[in-house]
């Protein structure tokens, strides 16, 4: 396991690829792990440096049956006793209408998000010059489909020793009359030997993108990976890495959630061009840590309509100061740290979760007061790794943000019965039966979104 750096959220992921078989790893393949795993280490070591941190607590372990195990035991799982107020400003004053909402405190929010939590994303960023690769008519299941392969070629003029590109596919219906709503997904790349699963049954469900081309709207998956690496020997690489330069991130630069991001936002940017694709109606949709990416995405780009944040667990939408499932020892570790400031890295060392200036529920308030449909899986299918209740918390005491603005907030503050559905208001939540995995949740999403993109 240590050769091939699985995090427990790969775990997760390989967990539901289950019916494919992994190859065996070839020489070239296992140097360029190798390599990998080294160049993280030094790139981390070099952070530790930065921030003058000589150690940092160990995270529990996602295996249950391990004697380090994560707490599963709720009981056990909420030791704090507060959570930050998202409506108190800094100098303790109360927020009491939307003005101060935008003037004051959501500024006051993101600074704190970008300095301890994701990073600052650059004040200039390369231009990004997108190319329309393909364009093909196909059909998926019964319904015609033009299908576009794109690549967005990013400026490196400034180091032109590191080329990035983004890769985006879209996919509208080729019968409609005018630009359809459109929802954008963080997609995968399984690595070598396994691929996505399958449902193999005799009534297999629509895909997701059936099921959206049947409401007459549209698909896009961007790949994040095109643009910026998922480890931290990329962090020198990628679109940060041209940023800067090639030289390693200062402790409070962007990691790569904001990166991922950043891509998203450039995705919309052409889609602001596409004649076929109703821009003011596209949504971001991601599972694991691309679902952390999601609902970064959409607290930060307020073009998003809507956000389906499929179990994003830790550093997504489930609050940090529960003792419960992954925690922050985990996100600070090697392996995960890439996706944050290197900053974060502090609460894990010589402060702990309860020192964080804010929590996951103040970062859904960044969405307000645009629909945010969060997403879980069944404890037993899927485990108890993400804390499907402290997503559900976080989206309980974003709440008050929603309702300031004169939004709908969950509408109860007690977690419902699995399959059973919180959609009613601007803050949504669903936990499936099944596992890791937005799958189930699809058609309630697609219902929900319903009532904020169709025309």
């Amino acid at each position: 396991m240590k050769r091939l750096a699985l995090t427990p959220f790969l775990v997760l992921l390989l967990t539901a690829v289950a019916d494919a078989q992994p190859r065996r790893l070839s020489r070239a393949d296992s140097l360029r792990i190798d390599s990998i795993n080294k160049l993280t280490q030094q790139d981390y070591k070099q952070m530790l440096q930065q921030l003058n941190i000589t150690s940092t607590r160990p995270g529990p372990s996602g295996n249950p049956q391990a004697p380090n195990a994560a707490n599963s035991d709720e009981s056990k799982a909420s030791p704090y006793t507060t959570l930050p107020d998202p409506l108190l400003l800094n100098n303790g004053q109360k927020v009491t209408d939307a003005k101060a909402w935008w003037n004051k405190r959501r500024p006051e929010l993101v600074e704190l998000f970008d300095r301890e939590v994701y990073g600052r994303s650059p004040k200039k960023t390369p231009k990004v010059t997108w190319e329309v690769v393909s364009t093909t008519q196909e059909m998926n299941g019964e319904i015609p489909v033009t299908v576009k392969k794109l690549v967005g070629h990013v400026d490196n003029a400034s180091y032109p020793s590191i080329k990035v590109d983004i890769q985006l596919s879209l996919g509208t219906p080729a019968n409609a009359k005018g630009p359809v709503p459109v929802i954008m997904e963080f997609g995968f790349v399984f690595p070598p030997g396994f691929n996505p699963p399958r449902d193999t049954s005799r009534n297999a469900p629509p895909s997701w993108q059936q099921q959206l081309l049947a409401k007459g709207w549209g698909y896009a998956v961007i790949v994040p990976t095109s643009f910026q690496a998922d480890n931290g020997a990329g962090l020198t690489q990628g679109i940060i890495g041209l940023v800067n330069k090639g030289q390693p991130r200062k402790a409070d630069d962007w990691g790569a959630l904001k990166a991922w991001a950043w891509g998203a936002s450039r995705a919309l940017d052409y889609f602001e061009t596409d004649k076929a694709v109703d821009a003011r109606r596209v949504g971001i949709e991601g599972l694991s840590r691309y679902g952390k990416a999601a609902l970064v995405a959409m607290a930060y780009e307020p073009r998003f309509a809507i956000g389906f944040i499929g179990s994003s667990g830790a550093g997504g939408a489930k609050i940090l100061r529960r003792v419960f499932g992954e925690q922050v020892e985990n996100l600070a570790s090697s392996g995960e740290y890439h996706w944050f400031a290197g900053n974060f890295i502090k609460y894990a060392g010589p402060l702990t979760p309860n020192d964080l200036p804010v929590d996951a529920h103040e970062l859904v308030a960044l969405c307000a007061p645009r629909p945010v449909f969060i997403s879980s899986g069944s404890l037993t299918v899927e485990g108890t790794w993400i804390d499907a209740k402290g997503m559900f918390v976080a989206g309980v005491h974003a709440g008050p943000v929603y309702t300031l603005l004169g939004k709908k907030d969950l509408g109860s503050t007690e977690m419902p019965q699995q399959e059973t559905g919180l959609l009613n208001g601007e803050v949504a939540y669903r936990q499936h039966a099944g596992g890791h995995t937005t799958g189930p949740n699809w058609p309630f999403f697609i219902e929900y979104a319903s009532r904020y993109l169709q025309p």
